[in-house]
C-alpha cells in the first residue's frame, strides 16, 4: 500500500490521504472545489465546481502514475440533485470512456460545496 500526495491537488484537511495505491488500483479520496494553490474552497456554479473537482482528481491520479481514462468507478455526491444535468455535462467532457458511476443526492457537503467526487482507477 502506498500513500499518494501531490502539491497539484488540495492538501487533505483531515486524517486521510489524497489517495491510496493498493495493488493495481488507486483509491482517490473525495474532492471538492478547493484551489490547490491557496488551499481554499472556491464556491461557484455547479459547472465551475465540477471542473475544479475533476482537475483536482486528475492531478492526484497523475501523481499515482495513472489517469482519469483509467477510472473504473466514480461516485458523485450532489448537495442538490437538481444540479445533475449541469454536472453531467461537465463530467461527460472528461470521463469519455464512461466508467461505472453512482450519483447520490446528499443533504450537505463539507464547506457547503455543491459537489464531491471520488474515483477508483486502475494503475499500470
Amino acid at each position: 500500500m502506498e500513500r499518494i500526495h501531490t502539491e497539484r491537488a488540495p492538501k487533505a484537511i483531515g486524517p486521510y490521504s489524497q489517495a491510496i495505491k493498493s495493488g493495481r488500483h488507486v483509491f482517490c479520496s473525495g474532492q471538492i472545489a478547493i484551489d490547490p494553490i491557496s488551499n481554499e474552497f472556491k464556491p461557484g456554479t455547479i459547472a465551475e465546481e465540477t471542473e475544479r473537482v475533476i482537475q483536482n482528481l486528475k492531478a492526484v491520479l497523475e501523481a499515482a502514475n495513472t489517469s482519469i481514462d483509467k477510472a473504473v468507478k466514480v461516485t458523485v455526491y450532489l448537495s442538490s440533485i437538481d444540479d445533475f444535468a449541469a454536472m453531467n455535462e461537465v463530467y461527460g467532457e472528461h470521463f469519455l470512456h464512461n466508467p461505472s458511476r453512482s450519483t447520490v443526492g446528499v443533504s450537505r457537503l463539507p464547506k457547503d460545496a455543491k459537489i464531491e467526487i471520488d474515483v477508483i482507477a486502475e494503475c499500470s
